[in-house]
């Protein structure tokens, strides 16, 4: 009778074993695979609950409704907003803030073990997810996404220069997130990267938008002055490499002013290779190119060759914007530095976390540096005024007021020039700084430039403040 009790007793014994090493195995081995089943009540949870993405108005643009995560403004902010999945994991912004987003789910009162978390009902007070309020604009947004053409691929960038407040990043292609299950193997599968955030990540060769920077040392550092003449052949040869203007022509002699409004390739390399690798490169420091993007969801820098390894003939290319790669959002940032008298404020995403508990937490503006003096910034302001005056620039001339601007034809090995156009307006008193790139389009102040006039246009109305 005594071996019949201790062979049940060690049977309960095993068989309670077993089961504690089986709930042991779901609850903490098996949590992820779980956790990440479509059918987990606890995603429903969790969308139900997740808190808001409102642009600076207050318009939602990530917004949960019953178990879903709807996405107001569609295609036009897909990339920037990003999309928070189940399936699929987080992205842009609802990623960079999953943590004030997302709800907690609360334990069940009466127990801790899987099946009674899975099996509540119901959230308490502090689980709730925060809000986070945007510097975006939904409208504006939309605006640009208007105004960029189809079928190509490229980015348009638009910011407050005031405050470093991006306004709208707008991506080609794109793609709606409100569709994201019906649409992700093709996402995934189509070469033109739908899901890259261009605005942020794409890295592109400036082409002559950069003879902003090159125009700030070289004035600035007292090189050259904006009246110094430089005779333009249509050539010039440095190391084995020789330099052509973007249709080889010639511009003959000119001022320096000239130069950069007709966009003047063989005179910019001469008054890189004047500036030197020292001076040239404390300038690229100044107007952060080479860092990362300075937002909250993005790293990517800028691709800039070490000044200890580049040649003469390298930094000759690097002053007309050739043998460097930059972000659209890095020149925005470099027509936004020109249009506040040299001074660059940080590149702000976020205005508010409203956390679910605890006081609100606003972020300011915050200045990032100063690129060069006031007398220098005004000087490059006049040229830049002359390239859409009667320079390259002349497509983004609007009536309603003056703009200042640079064209760019960024040359890379493999495709046709990306069309480049960067400019600030109302020109006398800045409220928009834009930048657009559109992929292997040709030139910038054919293809660009008219892009620029239609989101200026119709985006200064909507920004009145």
């Amino acid at each position: 009778m005594r071996s019949r009790l201790v062979t049940i007793c060690s049977t309960f014994v095993a068989l309670f074993c077993l089961l504690a090493a089986q709930e042991m195995r779901v609850q903490v081995l098996d949590r992820a695979r779980i956790n990440a089943r479509p059918g987990n009540p606890r995603h429903a949870l969790r969308n139900e609950s997740r808190g808001r993405l409102l642009d600076a108005r207050g318009t939602p643009l990530a917004v949960s409704k019953g178990n879903r995560r709807m996405y107001p403004a569609g295609r036009s902010l897909a990339q920037t907003v990003g999309y928070a999945s189940s399936l699929y994991g987080e992205s842009g912004l609802e990623s960079a803030f999953d943590s004030v987003l997302s709800p907690e789910i609360a334990a069940a009162q009466n127990g801790t073990t899987l099946s009674a978390v899975l099996g509540a009902d119901r959230l308490d007070a502090t689980s709730r997810g925060g809000d986070v309020v945007l510097t975006l604009r939904g409208d504006i947004a939309g605006l640009v996404d208007r105004a960029m053409p189809g079928g190509v691929r490229g980015a348009a960038i638009v910011l407050d220069p005031r405050t470093g407040a991006i306004l709208a990043a707008v991506n080609r292609p794109t793609f709606d997130p409100n569709k994201l299950a019906e649409i992700w193997r093709t996402l995934h599968e189509r070469a033109d990267a739908p899901l890259l955030n261009r605005s942020f990540d794409g890295l592109y060769p400036p082409g002559s938008t950069f003879k902003i920077v090159t125009a700030s040392a070289a004035l600035d550092t007292d090189t050259v002055a904006a009246g110094d003449v430089f005779d333009d052949p249509g050539y010039f040869s440095i190391g084995g490499y020789t330099v052509h203007n973007a249709e080889h022509e010639a511009t003959g002699n000119q001022t320096v002013a000239r130069a950069f409004a007709l966009s003047s390739n063989v005179d910019f390399a001469q008054i890189g290779l004047r500036l030197g690798v020292d001076r040239f490169y404390d300038y690229l420091r100044r107007f952060h190119v080479g860092d990362d993007s300075g937002v909250a969801f993005s790293t990517t820098r800028d691709d800039v060759p070490k000044a200890a390894t580049i040649s003469q003939s390298e930094l000759a290319q690097m002053a007309f914007g050739q043998g460097l790669a930059v972000t659209p959002l890095r020149m925005a940032l470099v027509a936004s530095a020109i249009a506040e008298g040299g001074l660059m404020m940080r590149p702000q995403l976020v205005k508010e976390l409203r956390p679910p508990r605890g006081p609100l937490l606003q972020v300011p503006a915050e200045p990032w540096g100063r690129v060069s003096s006031k007398d220098t910034a005004a000087t490059v302001h006049e040229m830049m005024l002359a390239v859409v005056r009667n320079g390259t620039g002349t497509a983004a001339q609007v009536p309603a007021f003056a703009v200042a601007g640079k064209t760019g034809t960024g040359t890379h090995p493999g495709g046709a020039p990306d069309a480049w156009f960067v400019c600030y307006a109302p020109a006398q008193a800045p409220r928009l700084a834009v930048a657009i790139v559109v992929e292997d389009a040709g030139y910038g102040g054919v293809v660009a430039a008219p892009i620029a006039r239609t989101i200026l246009t119709g985006a200064l109305p909507l920004y009145s403040h």
